[in-house]
């Protein structure tokens, strides 16, 4: 994606910001590299804000970061895979040396894993491994951060889904626990981070466009969120240092989710015998 392409599709530009709310912020976003992180470093490439990108992407980041020099934001790249101790000890040492540290910390990494359960017998890893990016990975990043977090009375913001809302579905055990795992977390910490001066928000989105759903044949012709749109939330977010975002319609979903559980349990395996699953 070229700077043009991207500009042409944006309807949410630096006249909408409130006047320097973010001028001279640092912004860590995670999962940078594609998807809604990407579109969101692209929209906040027109602020004057010191960006930290980190995704496993090197090459697209470096790339990224060529297409960004001619706009207002300073840009910094950070390959890790934070699924990899070393990889996110090289992280933490970076983060460590910013010149007045974080402001906005985004926690956007994410891995999306849809198996049978039968088919994970022999495959651990699917489980230890979305767990660690999921779940381990934010907490660590949001545990040292927290003293640059308090000092510039910053915020973290948790990209999470709508599922960790509603009832679990067959086929998406890792994924579902690892996200509701920090979901949990965050909001748990969250009272003690602001009592800190840490401003938390949780983002609920439902499906949203980006590769990361692509490998799910069902997803790919269900209506879905764009990027940019995405994106353009989690900036309102920074703006108005909202608690929680989420569609309007989320509370009756998890409503019904808590009411009909014990009938989906029922449903559920009756349904999947039927069609020999």
């Amino acid at each position: 994606m070229t700077i043009t392409t991207f500009a042409n599709s944006l309807t949410f530009t630096k006249s909408n910001f409130k006047q320097d709310a973010l001028q001279g912020k640092t912004i860590l976003i995670t999962g940078a590299s594609s998807g809604i992180g990407e579109a969101l470093a692209y929209q906040l490439a027109h602020l004057d804000v010191h960006l930290i990108l980190v995704a496993r992407r090197g090459e697209r980041l470096a790339e990224m970061k060529r297409e960004m020099e001619s706009l207002s934001a300073t840009v910094s790249v950070c390959r890790a895979d934070l699924r990899v101790q070393e990889e996110m000890d090289a992280l933490l040492a970076h983060l460590s040396r910013q010149q007045g540290g974080v402001d906005v910390f985004v926690s956007n990494a994410g891995h999306s894993i849809h198996r049978r359960l039968m088919d994970s017998l022999d495959r651990y890893h699917d489980f230890t491994r979305t767990m660690a990016i999921n779940y381990f990975a934010p907490v660590r990043l949001v545990l040292a951060l927290i003293p640059q977090l308090r000092r510039n009375r910053g915020q973290v913001i948790n990209v999470s889904t709508i599922n960790a809302s509603l009832i679990p579905f067959p086929y998406w055990a890792a994924y579902q626990a690892s996200k509701s795992a920090f979901d949990t977390w965050f909001r748990s910490a969250a009272p003690e981070m602001n009592a800190a001066g840490i401003a938390t928000t949780s983002i609920y989105f439902p499906l949203v466009r980006t590769p990361m759903i692509e490998p799910t044949a069902a997803y790919r012709s269900m209506p879905a969120m764009s990027p940019d749109r995405a994106a353009r939330i989690i900036v309102n977010a920074m703006l108005t240092r909202r608690r929680i975002y989420r569609p309007w319609w989320l509370v009756l979903g998890a409503i019904t989710s808590v009411l009909g559980r014990g009938l989906w349990e029922r449903i559920a395996p009756w349904f999947m015998a039927r069609r020999g699953e």
